[in-house]
């Protein structure tokens, strides 16, 4: 299945989820798309609710499935919880980084100046969204595209940041500090819920 490139808003309203993480796409309208979309919605079995728990996550990241479930795999390799794994190895993803910094407004906008060559790790150009970021790196924006002004834009409207991203103004580089806790991210997602959508 190819990758979502609908309207974000329809999406959430379908889930009952922000999956802009900014409220904006259920401020508005916050029952689901389409003629009988403020009729009780039916009563989810519990594989209903197991996938839609995993359609929240993999919208809110933007993937498609078979790279949501490489993902998946990965994190199961690692010690620890598997779902709190799997949180922490899509926040290491360069685009979300791009986002979490505040070089783009939305996970989007982040893709597709990462796709473009504007970003760099540790000094060096990468065009892959997907490119996995360990603690320690330095993403930063190549030296002849510090003035956009579509990156200026949303770095003038960042009002705040994630604590495992530090941010330097003066050099509008960040350093990925660490992998982020449980409690930093999105507390609607019940990755329980996922782990068991994927091992049933």
């Amino acid at each position: 299945m190819a990758r979502y490139t609908g309207a974000s808003y329809r999406k959430s309203r379908r889930l009952g989820f922000s999956t802009l993480e900014n409220g904006k796409d259920l401020a508005k309208k916050p029952y689901a798309p389409g003629q009988h979309g403020q009729k009780r919605a039916k009563k989810l079995s519990n594989y209903g609710i197991q996938l839609q728990e995993k359609q929240k996550l993999r919208f809110m990241y933007g993937l498609n499935e078979k790279q949501f479930r490489r993902i998946f795999e990965d994190a199961g390799k690692m010690k620890g919880v598997h779902g709190e794994n799997f949180f922490k190895l899509l926040e290491s993803r360069l685009d979300n980084l791009v986002y979490r910094i505040g070089f783009s407004t939305t996970r989007k906008g982040a893709r597709q100046l990462v796709n473009h060559g504007h970003i760099t790790v540790n000094g060096k150009k990468v065009d892959i969204p997907s490119y996995r970021c360990k603690p320690g790196d330095v993403i930063g924006i190549r030296e002849k595209d510090q003035n956009l002004a579509i990156i200026n834009s949303s770095l003038e409207n960042t009002l705040n940041r994630v604590e495992f991203v530090a941010y330097d103004e003066n050099k509008k580089t960040a350093t990925y500090l660490r992998y982020p806790e449980r409690s930093e991210l999105n507390a609607e997602i019940n990755e329980a819920l996922i782990v068991e959508f994927y091992n049933r």
